[in-house]
């Protein structure tokens, strides 16, 4: 078929032609955006799960439908490079401007630039050529006590009310929260309280790996009462099919109910996975029954997409001895694996290995799911593992 009119959209955080099974969620959301809205307290979201099942694409579904019932949005992408308050300032700076229709500054919104340069001051960070405010001192006494805790609730409460006159929200969103350290991911739950505590119209909804519900309950006790942690997975053998069948109906084409079957196994349902399949699946077929002969032709092309790609671009972040350390991992297939087990099959003692695990883990490419196992953080990578190393020497 025409590869311009391919409906499918294998990409990193590319919509795909139909988000389906997240339906719970995006239901949970205007509830949500409601209650904020109207100055009542509600639980923000915080999104995990593995990559690939759509996390990011969730995260700008949920951007795009605050943004239309009056939201001001920040979009947030973390990674470990830059703490929280380097990606914090530019944007609030950027949205104290935004507040304003004119070019008068309210007083509200010259607070949120003075306070900014309270914060900025207090925590010592450089932002290159930023200017806060040309002419705007900073205020003495608010979010200037270098603890980040302390003063990002300070900053938030300043920022809240800003928006509260304005008789708008805003919607925090970020990506990856796991790469911010404890003491950050500390501060920003902190700040949500104080939201809650006053009613302010701000709302947090993050995405990242399932430690997350860990590491939040680890900073404060009262997280889980704070947030809701929406468990993103992999779609069921209905929904793949939806996936796959709706964006083709207006061509005249249809997935077999084998092709299906195939698509859902060889895909364990990720999201990610179901588009590519898809797409090369469309880009194949030369007639308008997709079956399961055309899933098996386009599978050979997928696994190469994925190997150049996808998994390739992982693999090359990590050192010869990370990589032989996930390679072990692969021996177990894509579950959990105990890390004495792994140490065993090594030749190593576990301690040994416990500052090769927690850099795999700070990368990204690994989680605990429980105290003494790992896990992959991307599906389908122990097969990749075994892929580009066909045999580990024990």
């Amino acid at each position: 078929m025409d590869p311009i009119r391919n409906p499918f959209s294998p990409g990193a955080g590319a919509p795909p032609p139909e988000l389906v099974g997240r339906e719970e969620i995006l239901r949970e959301s205007e509830i949500l955006f409601s209650r904020v809205f109207q100055g009542r307290p509600e639980k923000s979201f915080v999104l995990t799960g593995l990559r690939g099942v759509g996390k990011t694409v969730l995260l700008n579904e949920l951007e795009k439908r605050a943004i239309d019932v009056q939201y001001h949005s920040i979009f947030i992408e973390a990674h470990e490079d830059k703490n929280l308050a380097e990606h914090l300032i530019p944007r609030l700076r950027s949205l104290a401007y935004r507040l304003e229709s004119g070019n008068t500054l309210s007083e509200k919104t010259k607070r949120i630039l003075a306070v900014l340069k309270s914060f900025v001051s207090a925590i010592k960070i450089k932002l290159g050529e930023v200017e806060l405010g040309l002419d705007i001192d900073p205020e003495k006494g608010i979010a200037d006590t270098g603890d980040i805790e302390l003063d990002l609730a300070d900053l938030f409460i300043v920022v809240g009310e800003a928006v509260q006159d304005k008789n708008k929200a805003l919607i925090l969103l970020i990506d990856e929260l796991q790469y911010f350290s404890q003491k950050e991911l500390s501060a920003l739950i902190m700040a949500m309280h104080k939201m809650q505590q006053k009613q302010l119209p701000i709302i947090l909804v993050a995405a990242g790996l399932p430690i997350l519900p860990a590491l939040s309950g680890d900073s404060k006790t009262y997280a889980e009462r704070l947030f809701y942690f929406p468990e993103i997975g992999a779609l069921s053998r209905a929904e793949v099919a939806k996936a796959l069948q709706d964006p083709v109906v207006a061509s005249g084409m249809s997935f077999t109910d084998e092709a299906l079957d195939l698509i859902y196994d060889l895909t364990k349902g990720y999201p990610y996975f179901v588009q590519e399949w898809g797409y090369q699946c469309w880009n194949i077929a030369t007639q308008l029954s997709i079956t399961k002969g055309i899933v098996e032709e386009a599978t050979g092309k997928v696994i190469t997409r994925l190997d150049r790609s996808f998994f390739r671009v992982r693999l090359d972040r990590l050192t010869p001895k990370e990589q032989e350390y996930l390679r072990a991992m692969a021996e177990f297939g894509d579950g959990a694996v105990r890390v004495g087990d792994i140490a065993g099959i090594m030749n190593s003692k576990t301690t040994a290995l416990t500052p090769l695990r927690d850099k795999l883990i700070k990368k990204g490419m690994i989680y605990s799911p429980e105290y003494g196992s790992i896990a992959f953080s991307v599906p389908l990578f122990d097969q990749f593992m075994k892929r580009v190393i066909p045999a580990f020497r024990k």
